[in-house]
């Protein structure tokens, strides 16, 4: 019979241990651990664009890719943004736009190795366009009000629904 208390005992602490680490690594998770970040939300449609020598009249509709070197979302995107500037080409109403942290010819280098072809090539911190993180795409109407924005890497219908809005601005003659 003392053998079976000696056993009972064992597991009982076995137990406690048990539910005490379980309950520590809890609560480390809950306090000790950051949080996961908030997704980064887009600009608010109607915000003004502050972004130094456009003319924002002049090009009708603009839409600018916030980029950043060494930005691997921005990278995998690069397929999306070939896309965007063979579909827009040619167009009138619509004026394509890159900005970068970086220097005008490096952020030219950036885009050429992606494959991205772009004359409009601008200087300018993210943080001052208002946006949170890279890539974000800002379609921008001719008083320089944000029209739409869309951040991060976007899956198939976030494509689609941005292509369908620059057809939508054609079409409407906006």
């Amino acid at each position: 019979m003392h053998n079976l208390y000696r056993k009972i005992e064992l597991l009982a602490n076995v137990a406690i241990i048990l539910v005490a680490l379980l309950i520590t690594g809890v609560l480390a998770k809950n306090y000790l651990l950051p949080a996961s970040p908030e997704p980064i939300a887009g600009i608010p449609a109607g915000s003004k664009v502050q972004l130094p020598d456009v003319d924002w009249g002049r090009n009708g509709k603009t839409l600018l890719l916030v980029l950043k070197k060494g930005c691997h979302f921005c990278t995998e995107s690069a397929p999306f943004y070939q896309r965007l500037v063979r579909e827009t080409a040619g167009r009138g109403d619509l004026h394509l736009a890159a900005v970068l942290p970086d220097s005008v010819d490096e952020g030219r280098q950036y885009l050429g190795d992606l494959g991205i072809r772009l004359d409009d090539v601008r200087q300018s911190r993210p943080d001052t366009l208002g946006v949170g993180g890279t890539p974000t795409l800002i379609l921008v109407d001719g008083s320089g009000k944000v029209a739409a924005s869309w951040v991060g890497r976007l899956a198939p219908d976030k494509e689609a629904e941005v292509l369908s809005r620059l057809q939508a601005n054609s079409a409407a003659g906006d």
